[in-house]
């Protein structure tokens, strides 16, 4: 296996203004990740869990240090060519599935194809195969509010998944299902996690989704610790 870091970031800190004070959420957060690795980040509530994971995605800034992609300082990059970088190498999987409701499955997975500038016919048979591999090869045509919740989030992963990305950003995947569900898209992400060599980071209160994970790192007054 390659270990040349995934992910990494070095003293990662993010204060917001509140009511006039400085609030500060994460403080010399230092975290890295190679190939394949399995890490779950717990915590309570408001700990910042969700802030660190939209700071390593790109989709917030730091306060202070610096988040680096595959080698690549995203930090130093504009707004573009951020998002270049997180359409290439990241996925994101959230608590809600965030599936466009005027669209189909297969055209929602196929999206983040068609963004990157993939031809549709390609694009729609990369998004085909996923969405069979996760079980959903019969409801390619059925938009969102046609899926069970389930169904959703499996969609959703197979989103996250079809380009490929180095590391997948999994935050409380799977927070709004049963336990039945929830343990179903547990194992689908393990196993595609497994099959693609990609890092998984994942945001969790579920004990037993941790205990699956190659590390536990607890999120505490701002700083990151072994759990």
């Amino acid at each position: 296996m390659n270990d040349a870091p995934i992910l990494e970031c070095r003293h990662l800190a993010k204060t917001y203004a509140e009511g006039g004070n400085a609030v500060q959420v994460l403080r010399d957060v230092d975290l890295v990740m190679a190939p394949g690795e399995r890490v779950a980040i717990m915590g309570s509530s408001g700990a910042g869990k969700s802030t660190l994971l939209h700071i390593l995605g790109g989709l917030d800034v730091p306060s202070g240090g610096e988040v680096w992609i595959g080698g690549r300082n995203m930090s130093a990059l504009d707004v573009a060519a951020r998002g270049r970088l997180r359409n290439s190498s990241l996925g994101f999987v959230y608590q809600f599935h965030h599936l466009l409701p005027e669209f189909t499955a297969l055209e929602n997975v196929s999206m983040p194809l068609l963004i990157r500038g993939e031809a549709p016919s390609e694009a729609r048979r990369r998004a085909g195969e996923l969405l069979e591999r996760v079980g959903l090869g019969a409801r390619l045509a059925h938009k969102p509010g046609e899926l069970s919740g389930g169904e959703r989030q499996r969609a959703a992963v197979a989103r996250a998944l079809v380009t490929d990305p180095q590391c997948v950003l999994a935050d409380e995947p799977t927070g709004n299902l049963d336990r039945e569900n929830a343990g179903k898209v547990y194992e689908l992400m393990l196993e595609l996690n497994a099959k693609n060599d990609s890092a998984l980071l994942v945001v969790t209160h579920e004990p037993a989704l941790a205990r699956r994970m190659d590390r536990v790192l607890v999120l505490e007054e701002g700083v990151l610790r072994e759990g």
